[in-house]
């Protein structure tokens, strides 16, 4: 049978599990619509562009009869055993800055994309062409819900698919394949009563149990805004500069979240452990250099540099620098007061005024 080959392929190119959905996503149209209509995406105007495509998949890809789902766990392959712990510490460290464990290492819409891609080609070789299309968050897919339905695992109540034997530390891909496979069983919820991830966002983004406000998420404000992060929620972030981690390290199921067996996530020089001020201090041909094939390249320098300073003044307000750091810091924010960006400069300014606050 070709399933069964189609697991084992999967396997031996890093994925953790595969499923199979359907097209038919009738009954998430609602949510996704209400969702929309209360402006919870902010300015990822290109949420609503598409209209109800996210949720027709025979639309986006026409011809389209079963989406085959994938999981990749992206835990570094060298994360102990205290991983949860080490992250969180990296917050009580005004001075350091957090990027992101799915971002430190290289950018997964490559890695997903590109072994999607094989598994297609191992499929086409034993059954011959087929139509086909593969993404990895990069199209209006409506990821997690077709992760759900095809068993990948549940919908948590911070929005994220979790596992009972992966936690959420995993990326999430799709070959959408006009030939129909058989559906994989969905599984059931395994929440229960916790309230963990929504009683500990920084922002309080998750309004409710599968709601999340983009707008206050701080993955949001720091990867995919572009303008002048709202001031309420500025102390808020703290020392994060690329994404947030906060929903799923408070999640208990992650405490069962798999290594990944590829090196590509292993964390980059500089990603990982890194001050404020080194950060900052990267120009932007720096940037580019270290950011080559990473996710945070893509939100370029001049964000990078806005999500740096705005660390920087979190880490003058928290008064656990020593003199040196605190003396290099506002230098660094004083050369970015004459930026070309303006939203640059404003947040440079806001900064260093909390040296005073």
């Amino acid at each position: 049978m070709l399933w069964p080959q189609v697991q084992t392929w999967a396997r031996e190119l890093g994925f953790s599990q595969i499923g199979v959905a359907g097209v038919d996503l009738t009954s998430a149209e609602a949510g996704l619509q209400t969702w929309l209509a209360a402006g919870f995406h902010g300015s990822m105007d290109y949420m609503a562009a598409h209209g109800l495509k996210r949720a027709r998949p025979a639309e986006l890809v026409p011809g389209t009869v079963s989406v085959i789902t994938a999981q990749m766990d992206y835990l570094p392959r060298h994360a102990d055993g205290d991983w949860v712990a080490q992250e969180n510490a990296r917050a009580q460290r005004p001075g350091e800055a957090v990027v992101s464990l799915y971002a430190r290492g290289r950018d997964y819409h490559k890695v997903l994309r590109s072994r999607l891609q094989k598994l297609q080609a191992q499929i086409a070789q034993a059954i011959g062409p087929f139509g086909h299309r593969v993404f990895t968050d990069s199209a209006p897919v409506l990821e997690a819900e077709l992760a759900t339905r095809s068993g990948l695992g549940w919908r948590g109540k911070n929005t994220l698919v979790l596992q009972r034997e992966a936690g959420s530390m995993f990326f999430l891909g799709e070959l959408f394949v006009d030939f129909a496979l058989p559906r994989s069983e969905p599984l059931t919820s395994h929440c229960g009563q916790c309230t963990a991830c929504i009683d500990l966002c920084p922002t309080q983004a998750i309004i409710g149990p599968q709601q999340l406000d983009a707008r206050r998420c701080i993955s949001y404000l720091t990867i995919e805004y572009a303008g002048p992060i709202p001031l309420e929620l500025r102390p808020l972030i703290g020392n994060r500069v690329y994404g947030c981690d906060e929903c799923q390290l408070v999640c208990p199921w992650n405490k069962y979240a798999q290594r990944s067996g590829l090196p590509d996530f292993d964390a980059r020089p500089g990603l990982a452990g890194a001050s404020v001020a080194d950060l900052l201090g990267w120009d932007e041909a720096e940037f580019l250099r270290r950011t080559e094939g990473s996710a945070i390249r893509r939100i370029g320098h001049a964000r990078w540099l806005r999500n740096l300073a705005l660390a920087a003044g979190n880490a003058l307000v928290a008064q656990s620098l020593r003199p040196e750091e605190v003396q290099r810091i506002q230098t660094l924010l004083q050369s970015l007061l004459a930026h070309a960006d303006a939203v640059v400069r404003e947040q440079a300014a806001w900064s260093l005024a909390q040296a005073h606050a």
